[in-house]
């Protein structure tokens, strides 16, 4: 069958279905040869050349998450930051980029601090406003819109049809990085994105044990094709190891959003009117700013990432982070154990987090047991 035939969730269970010839094994092989035979006439029918440009331990995670998001060609990379970065690295000095104030710390950081060296002119704005985008936007002059969405970490949510249409208009590309929405939930793609970018490391991994990233695009256009020269030249490529454990992780992807989900609403639910909580940040919640795109661009759940703000500020916050046993005080998010997080103080001066807010991200253990390790913690904070 193919793959536009199948649900997303065959899709990932059976990565595509994809066998060994060789040995009618299920599981893909480990392939890790650096280098590859030239044709007598001295060329590579094969295609392989190198294992920095192309390496066929790729093949089955880069088409599963090709598959997917709906995309014509995808690519990994040794990071979330590797992809990213590539995308901007793609374009050219004098270049004008929006990208939202609230997002990845150390993409932010990037582009403040290296990608304005190279002459790039960055621009943080609003991306849940479309408005500002509009104002900000500057036709002939922006080549690259990113956004991100739902935002880390107050989940702010960016509508990427309308926001395709704004940059589609004045000649940009629209880049979205999908990372907590996954396309189990989102497909950016069928809303208008060009380019779609996960750290690989968090949902379509999985398992806190490795680091990777991906992009996915709408065309094989040359813009494509300079991100993938940039990915073999500069060298942000996955090792083959890595990449079999995406394809192994990205198995179970549907199964792990669904819980995660699950569990997010109905702790989100049960903390939103707590006495000891200020605010719960997450799209699912009805009174959230952001809720009513959320509804329309997310399908089968908000996603496993939540932020509470708590009572008492950052004092009360740090204090509650340390008196959990079940939640793991530690950084990253998509993995099967659930983490907590003061993020203000991860991210340092600049940032844009209050300092009473705690990250969550939930993974797969029972909803109720993570409930009651919360409550118990905000008690003695």
């Amino acid at each position: 069958m193919d793959a536009k035939d199948l649900h997303p969730d065959s899709i990932a269970a059976q990565a595509l279905g994809w066998i060994d010839e060789t040995t009618r094994a299920v599981t893909w092989p480990i392939h890790v040869s650096s280098t590859y035979i030239r044709d007598p006439d001295n060329q590579y029918r094969s295609g392989r050349g190198y294992i920095r440009a192309d390496n066929p331990a790729f093949d089955q995670a880069e088409a599963v998450i090709r598959a997917l998001e709906g995309g014509a060609q995808a690519a990994l990379f040794a990071s979330g930051m590797a992809a990213a970065t590539a995308v901007f690295q793609a374009l050219a000095p004098g270049d004008h980029v929006l990208a939202p104030k609230v997002m990845y710390w150390s993409l932010r950081n990037w582009l403040l601090n290296f990608a304005t060296h190279w002459g790039l002119q960055v621009e943080l704005i609003d991306m849940s406003d479309s408005a500002a985008v509009k104002a900000a936007i500057r036709p002939g002059k922006t080549k690259l819109v990113w956004i991100e969405t739902p935002a880390n970490p107050l989940w702010t949510i960016t509508d990427v049809a309308a926001t395709a249409q704004l940059a589609h208009a004045a000649g940009a590309v629209l880049a979205v990085d999908s990372t907590v929405a996954t396309p189990m939930l989102t497909r950016p793609i069928e809303h208008g994105a060009d380019i779609v970018m996960h750290a690989a490391t968090k949902y379509l991994n999985g398992h806190s044990d490795l680091v990777a990233g991906v992009l996915v695009t709408r065309a094989d256009d040359a813009f494509w094709q300079r991100i993938k020269s940039i990915r073999a030249y500069v060298g942000g490529t996955l090792g083959s190891f890595e990449a079999w454990l995406l394809t192994r992780g990205l198995r179970t992807l549907h199964l792990r959003v669904e819980r995660a989900c699950a569990s997010a609403q109905r702790i989100a639910e049960h903390f939103a009117a707590h006495a000891r909580v200020e605010a719960v940040l997450y799209p699912g919640l009805p009174g959230f700013d952001g809720h009513a795109v959320a509804s329309r661009q997310m399908r089968g759940g908000f996603g496993g990432m939540l932020s509470i703000r708590v009572k008492g500020g950052e004092a009360a916050a740090i204090a509650t982070a340390a008196k959990v046993q079940l939640w793991k005080r530690a950084t990253s998010l998509g993995g099967t154990e659930s983490l907590i997080e003061h993020r203000s103080s991860v991210e340092g001066a600049g940032s844009p987090v209050p300092t009473d807010l705690l990250r969550l991200s939930v993974g797969i253990e029972d909803a109720g047991d993570l409930i009651d390790d919360l409550e118990q913690a905000l008690q003695q904070g």
